[in-house]
């Protein structure tokens, strides 16, 4: 069994693919007599390094079965990795590097100034909070003077230099939109300089797109038809493109795994490449540009995952109940005792003296069909009212922020406005229009402790506590922002979404309101949600997430601690293992996000420090003097 791109496998994804690669290795040994051992190997420099967090274990040890084999050019820890991703801790790492590439040279930057030519000419900045969901709108906070192209204008610009200059380019943004502007951009600039003919050779590519669409640009691309794409993390992997020239990383995609399985797309053939990273309005990104060291020098992340979290965990147990009975060794293997009482009491499973048996109720869907490796495992169905035509899907949880009714949605290059958004029919009808504006969701959330914290810092220091806990989350659409091309809000519209709610871990922070007194801070909820941001921006350095994979709430008096309190949570029911990674590096990541709140030179917050593209209060109230403060003071009293 062969299990290619094995460092994608992390977080919740990871957790599933982890379930699968175990059901289906229990069923082979059923089929055979146990032979050989599992190992891993593989290939690229990425193999190597040591440890790091994680979640989850192998249980009971069950041994024999198929070889498996796990490749990947970007794993710091791949023996540990691999272990865990197929439960069985007899693992041997292959690490020896033996892949073709020629010279490649690295280049961080950032955006250029937005008056300056080839610059967004007043609509930048708003294609940029289409493209990255708030980054623009946010910068129209930032002096005029100080503003900057958006990373989407930039990397389209970027792209039509290397296309006249002859080399095959790739661009990867961190959004669908991204791309698709991405592309409308370059094939604007080209047409500008004389080179329509390179324009019709330029596409976009992201996940969304009809398979047959996805499959004829891939194929273009290959046959070199196609000479610029841009991509969402779609491309990163699976497609061999041997004849690319140039990566350009619009915007840290997350992860040090991802930037350099990016940047390994182009040059697979010996010829020299040129990787281009350019820093969006984002913490991460300006502690990158500015700490070179800490992305060119550091190890790539371990992959956190945990496929014991009993949210992802039942689902599979009932399909390998109805794939095989399950007996109690291997329910130890699984590490699955509570969830298999639970589905007993449930009346999911029978015991039986043979093992474990699937009971589904009658009515009941068959759980192959309804466990998903992705997503919520339901889509919202995009079609265009006037015609029937399906445009394209979303996954059913982004939907109300995605397609709400009123929405400007980006596909394939064309606008559309949604008209009516159905969550209970898995249908948003929309039609096609180029509206003079864009839109942005605006949402309210609310969390509350659900369990005494399993590990808590009650002793950091006076005044100060930091706990990994269990909490539920609940949020809620209550309307959009509409925008100009530059940012300012033109109208706030109100919604009626129903609220969604998780489980999920988070890592709490609690400060004594005294602490805060002799800092002399004024606007404590200020303070409080601009840390909230740059932590949430800074975690991914210390996790293998990015900022979309985790959420944060920040209150002044919490009801649950009675204290002032921030909370970073993941966005997943259960946990992906982030904010468990986050608290045990807890002073590592606050110290990298002092220094970076610190050493942003705006007055008062700006996307590179303390404001979020993702905020559902549209970046208010912040207080970027009383978060640099604050951090500075936890700081010193971690010792730091």
């Amino acid at each position: 069994v062969i299990v290619d791109e094995a460092h994608q496998y992390r977080g919740v994804f990871g957790a599933h693919v982890s379930l699968v690669l175990r059901r289906l290795l229990r069923l082979a040994r059923r089929a055979q007599q146990p032979r050989g051992n599992v190992g891993e190997g593989g290939r690229g420099s990425g193999f190597g390094g040591s440890g790091g967090v994680g979640a989850g274990g192998h249980g009971v040890p069950i041994t024999g079965g198929p070889v498996v084999i796990l490749a990947s050019a970007t794993s710091n820890n791949p023996a540990q990795h691999a272990a865990r991703l197929i439960g069985n801790p007899d693992v041997v790492a292959v690490t020896e590097d033996g892949s073709p590439r020629g010279r490649r040279t690295i280049i961080l930057t950032e955006a250029g100034p937005a008056d300056s030519p080839g610059g967004d000419s007043g609509g930048g900045a708003g294609e940029d909070l289409a493209a990255d969901a708030g980054d623009a709108g946010r910068q129209a906070d930032v002096p005029p003077g100080n503003r900057r192209r958006s990373v989407t204008t930039e990397a389209a610009l970027l792209m039509a230099d290397f296309l006249v200059e002859g080399a095959r380019t790739l661009v990867f943004t961190k959004s669908r939109a991204g791309a698709e502007l991405v592309a409308l951009r370059a094939q604007t600039e080209l047409a500008r300089v004389g080179r329509p003919d390179l324009g019709a050779r330029v596409a976009a590519y992201r996940a969304g797109y009809l398979a047959a669409d996805r499959r004829r640009i891939e194929l273009a691309l290959d046959d070199g038809e196609l000479l610029g794409v841009a991509a969402t993390n779609a491309l990163e992997l699976g497609i061999d493109i041997g004849g690319l020239d140039a990566v350009i990383t619009a915007g840290f995609p997350g992860t040090l795994a991802s930037f350099w399985q990016q940047a390994g797309r182009a040059g697979r053939r010996n010829q020299a490449a040129t990787v281009v990273l350019i820093a969006s309005a984002d913490p991460l990104d300006a502690y990158l540009v500015h700490h070179p060291d800490a992305l060119i020098s550091r190890p790539v992340e371990a992959a956190v995952f945990d496929p014991t979290n009993p949210h992802i965990l039942a689902g599979h147990i009932l399909c390998a109940a109805l794939e095989s009975p399950l007996t109690d060794r291997e329910v130890a293997w699984f590490r699955a005792g509570p969830v298999v009482d639970r589905l007993v009491a449930d009346g999911w499973l029978r015991r039986r003296p043979r093992g474990y048996y699937a009971a589904v109720p009658p009515g009941q869907p068959d759980p192959h069909r309804v466990v998903s490796v992705r997503g919520s495992g339901r889509e919202v169905t995009i079609v265009e009212s006037a015609t029937g035509r399906v445009v394209g899907t979303v996954d059913a949880g982004q939907a109300a922020s995605q397609v709400h009714p009123g929405a400007v949605y980006l596909h394939q290059g064309r606008s559309y406005v949604v008209d009516e958004l159905s969550l209970a029919e898995g249908v948003a009808l929309v039609h096609e229009e180029v509206p003079d504006y864009f839109t942005q969701a605006l949402s309210s959330t609310t969390i509350r402790v659900a369990s005494v914290p399993d590990a808590a810092c009650d002793d950091v220091a006076p005044g100060l506590r930091v706990a990994n806990m269990l909490v539920e989350v609940t949020r809620q659409v209550t309307g959009y922002a509409v925008r100009d091309p530059g940012g300012a809000t033109l109208a706030a519209v109100p919604l009626g979404m129903p609220p969604e709610s998780l489980v999920t871990r988070a890592v709490a922070i609690t400060i004594d309101p005294v602490v805060l007194a002799e800092l002399g801070i004024q606007d404590v909820p200020g303070a409080l949600h601009a840390m909230e941001h740059a932590l949430i921006g800074l975690l991914p350095l210390v996790a293998t997430c990015d900022r979309w994979d985790i959420g944060g709430v920040s209150t002044a008096l919490h009801q649950d601690t009675g204290l002032p309190t921030v909370f970073v949570y993941d966005g997943y029911p259960g946990g992906a293992g982030f904010a468990d990674c986050g608290f045990s590096r807890f002073d590592e990541w606050v110290s990298a996000t002092a220094v970076t709140v610190a050493g942003c030179g705006c007055e008062s917050g700006c996307p590179s420090c303390v404001q979020s593209p993702k905020c559902g209060n549209g970046n208010q109230p912040l207080d970027k003097r009383g978060a640099i403060a604050l951090l500075q003071k936890i700081c010193s009293m971690l010792g730091g």
